[in-house]
């Protein structure tokens, strides 16, 4: 059978590469949907209306998947992590369960006025309602990473004997829930959301202005794809920027606290100096591709460029190398090419993103037709860029769930068989694929229905407004 620690691993990180793609559209959607709400209470144009209730439709969808598959992640602490729950429970719970309660109940309650209370409540409460629940998704990710940070980079705490084994204990709750980390993973995790869903929309967007401009087949609706084309490459040029100049502080401070995690980045084995950057590298063969390792790939790179990020502009700077840790190395390969893939769409993006505006700018945006399949294929580049990020975070940790406290082979269950494990891996293979096949053909279906036309805005706001008929007036 599987090894119970494995198929737990397997299990948790399947989960997780599901659930991950519902929060980041609620959360890159939320934005949006503020600035469209607001938009549209002013008054005005008609189509921020259609933009907002065509894109809330999407986000409340995704509000819902998000739930029902976030739930499961923290039922798997018990079922499958329980060791590492019993060590770190009284400081892991507390974010976990304020999260719960503070930023969901936020984001659910005030959920119910923005989807169904346009015409039932005031243009303010309405406005209200959507900062609500903007803020509250935003809050959701304050707590889950407050909680994954302090797992990357431990402080304020204690390691304490009970029941004759070691726990944590909290001693300093602000230098536990506000580590140096934290920073780094919120703006970059906040920030990919958002370009993700900008490049979501450009790509949804870009195939109606595709059809309508360059094959010249009518399409309905343009003026509101134009629109979301526009509104989209404006978000692209200001978080495509913003992730790259980011990221490179971030794999700084990377280098700096958890140096086995860069090594395994950058695929340093013997510690060695000038090390090149690889934006782009082949192997030259098989080994090469599972057992990656710098300065023996052909590709293109930056000469000295990972010495320079790790120091900060000092291009001869030394690396320490993975064989110099007394810990087993993280599997390398999945972290080198994860984190080479996602450094490259990052400068794909920004690529995009120019190349989007320069268009606008010379009044061609409509008909560049190699524009718009570049948007096309790119719709959901960003989405597997936040895939690929969480792989080089989680993956490059290892063999620690918290670093340098506890491994990850210490915290699965410890009654856990490998049948028990390998049967659940099995039902949740299933059980995630459909869901998630479900979520990618309904979200189809709204974006092939379309928003609602202005004659249809217009006919149900005749209808709100016109009074009542009292039983008896005839």
């Amino acid at each position: 059978m599987i090894d119970p620690v494995l198929a737990s691993r397997f299990q948790f990180a399947l989960t997780t590469v599901v659930h991950i793609v519902f929060p980041v559209m609620s959360m890159g959607l939320a934005p949006f949907l503020i600035y469209f709400t607001w938009r549209d209470v002013r008054g005005g144009d008609p189509v921020y209306e259609q933009l907002r209730r065509f894109w809330t439709k999407i986000f409340a969808i995704s509000f819902v998947v998000g739930t029902v598959t976030g739930i499961v992640l923290e039922f798997e602490f018990g079922t499958n992590f329980a060791a590492f729950s019993t060590t770190a429970g009284e400081l892991f719970g507390g974010p976990l369960a304020v999260e719960g309660m503070m930023a969901f109940m936020l984001e659910a309650t005030f959920l119910g006025i923005f989807v169904f209370g346009r015409e039932r409540v005031s243009d303010r409460l309405y406005l209200v309602s959507s900062l609500a629940v903007g803020v509250g998704t935003w809050l959701s990710a304050v707590w889950i990473l407050i909680a994954n940070s302090w797992m990357q980079m431990p402080r304020g705490y204690e390691l304490v004997s009970e029941n004759g084994g070691e726990v944590v204990r909290l001693v300093d709750p602000v230098a536990a829930y506000l580590t140096p980390r934290f920073g780094y993973m919120y703006v970059h995790m906040q920030n990919a959301a958002v370009e993700s869903v900008a490049l979501f929309m450009a790509g949804v967007s870009a195939y109606y202005v595709y059809r309508h401009h360059v094959w010249g087949t009518k399409t309905e609706h343009i003026a509101f794809w134009r629109k979301t084309l526009k509104i989209a490459l404006v978000a692209l040029l200001i978080t495509a920027p913003l992730q790259v100049l980011q990221g490179d502080l971030y794999a700084r401070h990377v280098y700096e606290t958890q140096p086995q995690k860069f090594a395994a980045m950058e695929a340093v084995w013997d510690t060695e100096a000038y090390v090149p950057e690889y934006i782009f590298a082949i192997p030259t063969d098989l080994s090469q591709f599972t057992d990656p390792r710098a300065k023996e790939l052909f590709g293109v790179g930056i000469p000295g460029g990972a010495s320079w990020l790790a120091s900060g502009g000092d291009a001869t700077a030394e690396i320490r190398g993975l064989n110099t840790f007394e810990t087993e190395a993280p599997p390398v390969a999945v972290v080198f090419w994860s984190f080479r893939a996602m450094v490259g769409m990052g400068f794909w993006f920004i690529l995009l993103a120019f190349w989007g505006g320069y268009r606008w700018y010379t009044g061609e945006l409509f008909e560049d037709g190699l524009l718009h399949k570049a948007l096309m294929a790119s719709g959901l580049l960003g989405f597997v860029a936040v895939e690929l990020g969480w792989v080089v975070t989680e993956v490059g940790r290892q063999p620690w769930v918290i670093q340098g406290v506890l491994k990850t082979s210490e915290g699965v269950s410890p009654g856990l068989t490998g049948a028990e494990a390998l049967i659940t891996l099995a039902g949740f293979v299933g059980v995630y694929a459909g869901i998630l096949a479900l979520y990618a053909y309904v979200v189809a279906r709204v974006i092939r229905d379309g928003p609602p036309s202005v004659r249809e805005l217009r006919s149900a706001a005749e209808r709100d407004a016109a009074p009542a008929e009292v039983p008896g007036d005839d």
